[in-house]
């Protein structure tokens, strides 16, 4: 009989204990044993600590209300598929009433205080979402799915950071705009998703907020408990009543929004297809309009690449954030001479990603958002294979509940694929290949979308040719997925039009007389 093979388990202490192989552990009972090398004991975050109401209202002009219709709705858990609360339900009524208190905080308070006095508010807003960075972080990964060191290490740092970073622009608009006279717009509408809803919300809150507007914020339905969270920080801070009004329930609370007659500006993050229903709408209303719409990332590795280092990148930037970002590289272009040697390293790569519980601190791939995502990358994948491409996936037993999806890449992919294409939204990469730069730049601008790209050589004119001509508004130099308050973000064909971030984020809710 063969002798049982040893391998060493790391246990809370730190301490080295002995534990069977994986192949001998059962299915059942073991969790991702990454490359069969150390298994680390579960280290979960203390979400105990942090108890969720059983209910949320509404929060307009300053206040938590009960919604016009009495309606509510479930939010789940994408780890457990355990409901985790009530949200209020939002119907036309309820956004009216979110716009007026907008309208009076504008007119009264908020458009008429002195700049430095509304960054004086910023900046308390960005000192309390650092003092509060591990409960957010605890309830956006209980409430979202993604890591907990996702949402501890990426998102909350910078969510705060934007609320500086804005809070110093407030009082220094006509510097930012030489020969100009910035004025706010009025009341923004704006519309987040659920793949970063603190940092969506950020992104667009504290550049209107900086210029003198006053929001009505929808998060989306999946994700809505961090943002009713963000208006108890709004409490604690002392804005003013109305400034900000967060109004939660599906697509029929978004419309509403988009068509108020009293609302100047909208902002909207989701999908090409709403995003196109929005532009229609709005057609010929005066309204001002940013969208960050749909993304179908090139990461492309040239022969002359670093590939350890390049491998890595894909990983973050499919992987660790399960592709739950729009500007994910969900594409991969490999020149013809690495493609053996790049497929080996990420198929060895992906075993050794844990996937599990979100909130364990060892884990790096968590749950999918939704049973409804879940299905589509399902249906996406089989689409591929249909086509005559190959499945690789990680060997790991996934929990019993919850939506989840292993890591996988798909190779033998070509263009005309639907997983090329179509925007996935999970952590499952395209693998295609390349042999001149030419040929790389033709693939990677071939998609309706232009939103983000990856550029793996070690020749930094390369790095240049192919930054000037490639169809993307975020592109990434030998790194993936590196965000800064600073740095403007945005798209074009069917990735959307307007900027956010930097002095463009801060344009895009100004009048520059």
């Amino acid at each position: 009989m063969k002798a049982k093979t040893q391998v060493a388990k790391i246990s809370t202490k730190g301490a080295l204990v002995p534990a069977l192989a994986p192949t001998a552990i059962p299915l059942k009972d073991r969790r991702l044993n990454f490359g069969g090398k150390w298994e680390y004991a579960p280290s979960p975050e203390d979400a105990k600590s942090y108890p969720i109401a059983l209910r949320h209202e509404l929060f307009i002009n300053g206040k938590f209300v009960v919604p016009a219709a009495g309606t509510y709705f479930p939010s789940i858990n994408p780890a457990t598929e355990q409901q985790l609360t009530e949200i209020a339900e939002a119907n036309a009524a309820d956004v009216d009433a979110a716009v007026k208190a907008a309208r009076r905080a504008y007119d009264r308070v908020w458009g008429k205080m002195p700049a430095r006095e509304r960054g004086k508010y910023l900046y308390r807003i960005a000192r309390i979402i650092q003092e509060k960075a591990r409960e957010l972080a605890v309830l956006e990964t209980i409430d979202g799915g993604k890591p907990i060191k996702e949402s501890r290490d990426v998102d909350l740092p910078l969510v705060a950071a934007h609320f500086f970073y804005y809070a110093g622009w407030a009082d220094k608009l006509k510097y930012a705009f030489p020969g100009k006279t910035p004025r706010p717009l009025g009341v923004a509408g704006q519309i987040i998703p659920w793949n970063f809803p603190l940092l969506m919300a950020a992104w667009k809150l504290a550049p209107a907020l900086a210029c003198g507007n006053t929001v009505v914020l929808k998060p989306a339905e999946t994700t809505s408990i961090t943002a009713l969270r963000l208006a108890q920080i709004f409490q604690e801070a002392g804005l003013p009543e109305g400034v900000v009004n967060i109004v939660t329930g599906a697509g029929a609370t978004g419309a509403a929004i988009v068509n108020h007659p009293d609302i100047n500006k909208i902002a909207f993050t989701g999908s090409t297809e709403v995003g196109k229903l929005i532009a229609r709408s709005m057609a010929g209303t005066g309204k001002h309009l940013t969208l960050e719409l749909g993304g179908k990332a090139a990461n492309i590795i040239f022969e002359d690449a670093p590939l350890d280092q390049a491998v890595e990148g894909v990983i973050a930037g499919i992987y660790f954030n399960q592709g739950h970002v729009c500007c994910a590289g969900s594409r991969l272009l490999v020149q013809e001479g690495v493609y053996a040697r790049v497929v080996k390293k990420l198929r060895d790569r992906i075993q050794t990603l844990r996937v599990g519980n979100p909130l364990d601190k060892n884990t790096d791939i968590g749950a999918i958002n939704s049973a409804g995502q879940l299905a589509r990358i399902r249906e996406l994948v089989q689409s591929g294979l249909d086509e005559g491409a190959t499945l690789q996936q990680t060997q790991c037993a996934l929990p019993a509940r919850g939506f989840w999806y292993p890591p996988s890449f798909l190779t033998g992919v070509t263009h005309a694929h639907r997983v090329a294409q179509e925007e996935i939204f999970g952590p499952v990469l395209s693998v295609m290949t390349f042999r001149t730069p030419e040929e790389a730049l033709e693939r990677a601008n071939n998609t309706p979308y232009g939103l983000s790209a990856g550029i793996w050589t070690d020749k930094g004119s390369k790095i240049f040719k192919m930054a000037a001509k490639l169809n993307a508004g975020v592109i990434w130099a030998n790194c993936y997925n590196k965000f800064d308050p600073a740095s403007p973000f945005g798209g074009y064909k069917e990735s959307g039009f307007g900027r956010e971030g930097g002095l463009p984020g801060l344009a895009a809710y100004c009048r520059l007389d």
